[in-house]
């Protein structure tokens, strides 16, 4: 196997292009270091000149001194890491991957617990696949911020909950980045029996401990899907379940605002929608730093809509349209077409709720909805000159959905334009009140992590 990072891409205008560097060419060090990754390749860059050593495509070697002035050389590379994924060794109990049923395309079932994944996409890692060397380049590079799948600190549980004897030691590793100041983010995903209640309590309170540099921890509910067989029996999280992680969530964030002056401590969207609470004011989510994690998704939502409502006159075209979306978010949508149609009666839009068939009905998101479960649930319903479809239902880059139908079978079996709508409340506004996008636009949609 050659060595060195073959360059896939040059951006037009950039210093690699200025340098006669073109696809195919082999990066091999950079001032004499050898690359392990893509973030050795970011800090040894970083400098105001470096001496780069590339092979052509034709086997010539090339030395060049570069006066780059701390900027980008603007190089993909093939490999995006510059270095092979790192598996999860763990069987955590609530893995989603895991209730997956066969036959999927491959890259599905891929579990991926990369720490450098953290930094570049804003993947949860567990730290059990880290050796010391691993935390000594995060502190040596000022990497951040890294984000941890805590689940507990008890670390017996936390080694049942992992399946992984180790899981209960990689805690120490949060000492280690607090020590360094290294900016974190924790996740807990919160499973009946196991990590609720007190333990719950106990988790905050050890979390808590790490603040400022553990900025936001986020608890999430455990999903489960139909394909659970073989699998440790888990109950899903019901309605007074959700009343009682929101009460220990607020009181939380009560203590720690007045100590510290931030929440720290946020129960996701689905927690308030299962419990039938009002969700939090925009004030209350610090910033949406778990976003990602469904956390003041739909408060961010809402208050959008009505931001960009607000600056609009109405008027009185007409067009009628349609939406899909999941479980969840169905009612906080249908209160915000509510607000649209007052401003634009002349516009009708219906909301189609999509039940998951295909995972089962215990999962109500929208980016898990299969295209299969959309074409079975819309077929000979009205959908008006468009449908609107959310863009997390697909494949990032890719129109593309979990079960590899595309969105142009999509179109055929549903005689329909589609239109993909971006999360943000403007985005939303927007989709219903004007034509059609472009298609040929890749928009951020549904990972499995």
């Amino acid at each position: 196997m050659k060595k060195g990072h073959v360059i896939k891409t040059v951006d037009p205008g950039s210093i690699g292009e200025a340098l006669e560097l073109v696809p195919g060419d082999r990066l091999m060090t950079i001032d004499g270091h050898e690359l392990e990754d893509i973030f050795d390749y970011e800090y040894y860059i970083g400098s105001r000149s470096v001496t780069a050593v590339v092979i052509k495509e034709n086997g010539e070697e090339w030395e060049l001194e570069i006066e780059n002035n701390y900027e980008d050389l603007g190089l993909t590379f093939e490999n995006g890491l510059m270095s092979e994924y790192r598996s999860c060794k763990n069987k955590c109990i609530f893995c989603f991957i895991d209730q997956m049923p066969k036959g999927m395309r491959e890259t599905l079932y891929f579990k991926d617990d990369d720490s450098r994944l953290s930094f570049l996409q804003g993947n949860y890692i567990t730290l059990t696949n880290m050796s010391d060397r691993d935390i000594e380049r995060i502190i040596r590079f000022k990497l951040s911020p890294i984000n941890i799948s805590v689940h507990t600190t008890n670390p017996d549980l936390r080694c049942r909950m992992l399946n992984n004897r180790f899981a209960g030691e990689a805690l120490k590793k949060i000492d280690r980045l607090y020590r360094a100041g290294t900016p974190m983010n924790g996740q807990i995903v919160m499973c009946k029996g196991f990590n609720d209640g007190d333990e719950l309590e106990r988790t905050i309170g050890d979390l808590s401990a790490y603040l400022p540099f553990m900025a936001s921890v986020s608890v999430v509910p455990v999903g489960l899907s139909r394909f659970r067989q073989g699998l440790e029996p888990l109950e899903p999280v019901g309605p007074e379940d959700a009343v009682r992680t929101i009460e220990i969530v607020e009181r939380w964030q009560e203590k720690l605002y007045r100590e510290h002056g931030t929440h720290f401590i946020h129960a996701s969207d689905e927690f308030y929608i299962l419990a039938g609470r009002e969700l939090p004011e925009g004030e209350r989510y610090d910033g949406y730093p778990q976003l990602e994690n469904g956390v003041g998704m739909v408060r961010l939502f809402l208050d959008e809509v009505d931001q960009t409502l607000a600056q609009l006159k109405g008027d009185g075209r007409e067009e009628e349209i349609s939406i899909a979306t999941g479980v969840l978010a169905y009612g906080y949508l249908e209160k915000s077409l509510k607000k649209i149609r007052d401003k634009y009666p002349g516009i009708c839009v219906r909301l189609y709720r999509i039940v998951n068939e295909f995972f089962g009905e215990q999962i109500t998101v929208a980016g898990l909805i299969t295209g299969g479960d959309l074409i079975r649930q819309l077929q000979g319903k009205p959908l008006g000159q468009r449908l609107l479809l959310p863009a997390c239902m697909f494949r990032s880059g890719e129109m593309v959905f979990l079960d590899d139908i595309t969105l142009e079978e999509v179109k055929n079996a549903l005689q329909v334009q589609v239109d993909i709508v971006k999360s943000s409340g403007q985005d939303f506004v927007d989709a219903v009140l004007s034509s059609p996008r472009e298609e040929s636009v890749f928009y951020e949609g549904y990972e499995l992590k």
